[in-house]
């Protein structure tokens, strides 16, 4: 059975990623206590995989918010370890790690992003992201690591944390009364949402792809939908009838890119996979966790 060491199994992402893995894998998890990527000695993170001795490697940790600093070690500088680590300890297997939309920065409204538009981030966010991927590029290229990165763009689904917004709105219509206020930042830029299971299969699709001919791929729905029809699907799902009031601060990660969506034909080829499941699916499954006692009917 294939081997895989897994980072950053608890979080959102993880935690799908780690239960698509299992089913054809045997998957190492080490905590952050027993192994925090951005704190790890070169030497503490080879003696890890002297001891597991990986087929694969799979990074699913990071940071999305903090300063500059704060986000550099943990997006940037963590990679650039594993990379060098699983070169020294373990450069037969495959690296992959989750990447963002955010390392494309503003994109033409109505456009989709292909992997070789030229990275243009304009959060710090952005080029924490945009600097790791392009570290697994060049060590991918003069042939230390085999590595793929899989660039995420709106996941969003069953365990969505409350810091985001789908899963704040979440959060608080499982709290509201009909007739309260639902007060959310601006409503008025559109999104990719991709569904966290849909992500975790293109995880372990690129755990698996021999000889992937590409080293960047975007996961996403190929579908830009406005957020506000997002929300409001939402509220609809959860049968709250709440006001949508949009009187709070855009966020500080997004609100300068009006317009996301991307090219996943590349995605389609190397890896043969396709998004299965749509935006009422992954809200439905959101509110299902959110609030288990309200079953949302179609």
């Amino acid at each position: 059975m294939r081997r895989v060491l897994l980072f950053g199994a608890s979080g959102f992402i993880g935690g799908h990623v780690r239960r698509e893995l299992e089913t054809t894998a045997d998957v190492a998890c080490p905590s952050r206590g027993e192994c925090d990527l951005v704190t790890a000695t070169p030497d503490a993170l080879r003696a890890l995989l002297d001891r597991v001795r990986p087929d694969a490697v799979v990074s699913c940790a990071g940071a999305v918010s903090g300063a500059a600093e704060d986000l550099v070690r943990a997006n940037t500088m963590a990679t650039a370890k594993l990379v060098d680590a699983v070169a020294d300890a373990a450069p037969e297997a495959r690296l992959v790690r989750l990447g963002s939309a955010a390392e494309y920065g503003p994109v033409p409204f109505g456009t989709a992003a292909a992997e070789d538009l030229p990275p243009s981030p304009v959060s710090v966010y952005g080029v924490s992201q945009a600097a790791a991927t392009r570290l697994m590029e060049l060590a991918a290229a003069a042939g230390r690591v085999d590595a793929v990165v899989l660039r995420v763009f709106n996941p969003v689904g069953p365990g969505m944390p409350a810091t985001t917004l789908l899963g704040r709105v979440a959060a608080l219509l499982a709290r509201l009364a009909p007739g309260d206020d639902l007060r959310t930042g601006p409503l008025d830029t559109y999104r990719d949402f991709v569904d966290v299971r849909d992500v975790a299969t293109a995880v372990s699709r690129a755990v698996t792809v021999t000889a992937p001919g590409a080293r960047v791929l975007n996961v996403a729905s190929g579908r830009a939908v406005p957020v506000s029809e997002a929300v409001h699907l939402l509220v609809s799902v959860a049968g709250r009838p709440v006001r949508v009031r949009e009187d709070r601060p855009p966020s500080p990660r997004s609100a300068e890119v009006s317009w996301v969506r991307a090219d996943i034909r590349r995605a389609a080829s190397v890896l043969g996979w396709a998004p299965e499941h749509d935006l009422y699916d992954s809200v439905g499954a959101l509110w299902s966790q959110a609030a288990p006692a309200a079953a949302p009917t179609r």
